[in-house]
């Protein structure tokens, strides 16, 4: 049995979250990121400012011929595209027009969702390049919708259309027939042409904060009575991204990595991480110039399982949120930071200059490529550690110029000593 949304009458009914889409009639697993796919303007989470602008613009009838949707993968293109295409054919008892108010399925929207509308056509650019792929949409443009109150063509990918086809749409995209609406999605806008860019109406999908990801991924979890420990959502959160769909699908991986739990040890034997906590314990090292303890702590993480160079990047990341703290301390109120790097960065944030953490940075930065395209990356990852550790206790320029000229003016006369270059 299903209530009027279309969802099981047990789904969970939690704030912020879609309910589940219902499971098909085979009984096969419905992966997280299809069962919690947005349905609705309001579930879109991290796209505050689009929904926002879209709904005025339908609250006051101003609504453009075309959208470009332009973002990374994952953060709810084809999504929006689906929403905005079942916004426009809405269709309930007392509803006369296009609405972002959707609070039950209108006549449409089921088929909408499932891209078997026969008025709302998909079509990956990707696979259908070409001019003929596009005169088969102006060929069919002319005609009225069968059944539904908008035509609406969504274009994934659009940018891998051919010169010849972006050429074939403009003068359909300057002036459609008013039964015709049409999505554009892409993740290269500036493969984009702008004669078609000045012919849409464009939004920017976010990257979605990690703070935000953490927050939807525990409201599932919840959903879906799994046990995870805030930790290891958190790593789920940073390894995504920004994006929803990585996020639910490293998700759905950490769950049956880890029999139904999502634990700290599981989802890091699973991304091949390193303990943070260990990750700490490596920078302090380097940054003491302590190599024996850094290059042990190194291999310990390796035999343990480690990746070098997701060490190193691991490294890397945190020597960015240590100079972030330093900056702006309030970067520490991220929900994706555990105590221990909060602590623990804010003690370094201290006692560190920026020259030195950006010295180390741009190291490391330099070090990951190495021992990414190394023959034996352990070695080149050691060898990064080697050089950080011996400049770490090395004077920056100004530093050793007043040094210099320190020792230049306390040495007695004859003495030889050196003045600055």
């Amino acid at each position: 049995m299903t209530d009027e949304s279309g969802a099981p009458d047990d789904a969970p009914a939690l704030p912020g979250l879609p309910q589940p889409t219902p499971a098909p009639q085979s009984g096969a697993y419905r992966v997280l990121a299809r069962k919690y796919r947005p349905r609705a303007f309001p579930d879109l989470i991290g796209q505050e400012a689009m929904v926002r602008t879209l709904s005025n613009a339908f609250e006051t009838g101003r609504i453009p011929q075309a959208w470009m949707l332009t973002g990374v993968r994952g953060v709810g293109k084809t999504t929006t595209a689906r929403i905005l295409a079942r916004a426009l054919n809405y269709e309930r008892p007392g509803v006369t027009g296009p609405t972002v108010h959707m609070p039950e399925l209108g006549v449409h929207c089921e088929a909408i969702m499932e891209s078997r509308h026969v008025d709302v056509m998909e079509m990956d650019a990707a696979s259908h390049t070409g001019i003929d792929d596009v005169r088969q949409i102006i060929d069919g443009i002319r005609y009225a919708p069968v059944s539904a109150r908008y035509k609406v063509y969504i274009i994934d990918e659009v940018h891998m259309l051919s010169e010849k086809a972006f050429n074939a749409f403009l003068k359909t995209l300057e002036e459609p027939p008013p039964h015709a609406k049409f999505v554009f999605a892409t993740t290269e806008i500036r493969k984009v042409p702008v004669t078609i860019l000045s012919r849409c109406q464009r939004f920017d999908l976010r990257r979605v904060e990690a703070g935000t990801l953490v927050a939807h991924l525990t409201r599932i979890c919840a959903a879906e009575a799994v046990e995870a420990e805030p930790e290891a959502l958190a790593m789920v959160a940073r390894a995504a991204e920004g994006s929803v769909r990585d996020s639910l699908s490293l998700l759905d991986q950490a769950i049956a990595h880890g029999a139904g739990r999502v634990g700290v040890e599981e989802v890091r034997a699973m991304l091949g991480l390193a303990d943070r906590g260990r990750i700490i314990d490596l920078f302090e090292h380097v940054m003491r110039g302590d190599l024996p303890a850094a290059l042990g702590e190194l291999k310990s993480q390796y035999d343990a399982g480690a990746d070098p160079a997701v060490i190193l990047t691991d490294l890397a990341g945190f020597t960015h949120f240590v100079t972030r703290l330093k900056l702006v301390p309030a970067a520490g109120e991220d929900a994706a930071i555990t105590d221990v790097e909060r602590t623990r960065g804010t003690d370094f944030a201290a006692r560190l200059s920026v020259r030195i953490l950006s010295r180390t940075w741009q190291m490391l930065v330099k070090g990951i490529a190495e021992v990414q395209a190394a023959p034996r990356p352990i070695a080149a990852a050691e060898m990064v550690l080697v050089r950080l550790a011996y400049a770490a206790d090395l004077p920056t320029p100004d530093e050793a110029l007043r040094l210099l000229r320190e020792g230049n003016a306390s040495a007695p006369a004859g003495s030889g000593g050196a003045g600055p270059a």
